[in-house]
């Protein structure tokens, strides 16, 4: 599970003590709620069959899939579905051969999603070794699925617009000037990308 709302509240606290920016904006919208996927293969099978397509075309992808092979939550409905029966569900050749390489990796223990890594960039690199999975889904699963605190998705173009506005800078900030950036909010990164999701909604909001 991710981040709880007692870690998020703690670790907004040590960040609002160290970054006026972060004090202003949550006297502004309040602490952030969680995030939280379940741990385990159907969450990274989500993600690979909603890749670039709206969530209600994903969902309905899902619900078919489910009602042909069976139980997601099990990697071996996969592994055994033909070809003929995911394309029937609507998975893109792409996206099937995703999934295929996930409930291999899955099913043969080479990746097991019960003792990933303590390492974070260990255990990203685990993660994309799954055809389909790149970093950002990976860290979107450790921070969401795993809780872990401290992972940090500079890539992600909503924490880059919302940092940089946050902070004051007239243009959206480069990747690594947002890497460089947190190394000051380390051991607590999550808790910023998760508020910098939450801020950016708000700003959508008001807009």
């Amino acid at each position: 599970m991710g981040l709880t709302t007692e870690q998020l509240t703690t670790a907004m606290d040590v960040l609002a003590a160290r970054e006026p920016a972060f004090a202003t904006a949550l006297g502004r919208v309040g602490y952030p709620p969680p995030r939280i996927s379940a741990r385990g293969f159907a969450t990274l099978l989500r993600t690979i069959i909603g890749q670039q397509v709206s969530t209600t075309s994903a969902q309905s992808t899902w619900n078919k899939l489910e009602a042909i092979v069976g139980d997601l939550n099990d990697p071996h409905a996969i592994t055994r579905a033909t070809d003929e029966q995911l394309r029937a569900a609507g998975l893109s050749r792409q996206k099937a051969s995703y999934a295929r390489s996930l409930s291999a990796l899955v099913s043969s223990g080479e990746l097991d999603l019960a003792n990933l890594p303590e390492d974070d960039e260990e255990a990203i690199a685990k993660l994309i070794a799954v055809k389909g999975i790149g970093r950002w889904s990976a860290e979107i699963y450790l921070l969401f699925a795993e809780g872990r605190t401290d992972i940090w998705p500079a890539g992600d173009l909503a924490v880059q617009i919302e940092i940089g506005r946050l902070l004051g800078h007239e243009t959206r900030p480069s990747e690594k000037l947002v890497r460089e950036l947190a190394e000051a909010w380390r051991p607590h990164r999550g808790a910023a990308a998760i508020f910098a999701w939450y801020h950016y909604q708000s700003d959508m909001k008001v807009v």
